[in-house]
């Protein structure tokens, strides 16, 4: 499985904000997606990044991650 969270840390730029979104065409799911907010918090706990905002459908699954990256 990818680490969503990781791999858009990686293209910041340090300051800078981004979303991060399951992308179909590269097999995710929202189910798979879920994992993503987990990686997320572990780059937070390491001050690497700041969530700024957990976007989520009626359902109650992660849809979408807001984040800026610090380091």
């Amino acid at each position: 499985m990818r680490d969503l969270a990781k791999e858009v840390y990686k293209k910041m730029k340090v300051g800078s904000v981004a979303w991060i979104r399951p992308v179909a065409a590269r097999g995710d799911t929202l189910d798979s997606f879920q994992a993503a907010h987990d990686s997320a918090k572990l780059l937070e706990e390491e001050g690497l990044i700041d969530i700024e905002k957990v976007q989520r459908q009626a359902d109650g699954l992660i849809d979408a991650i807001r984040i800026q990256r610090l380091a």
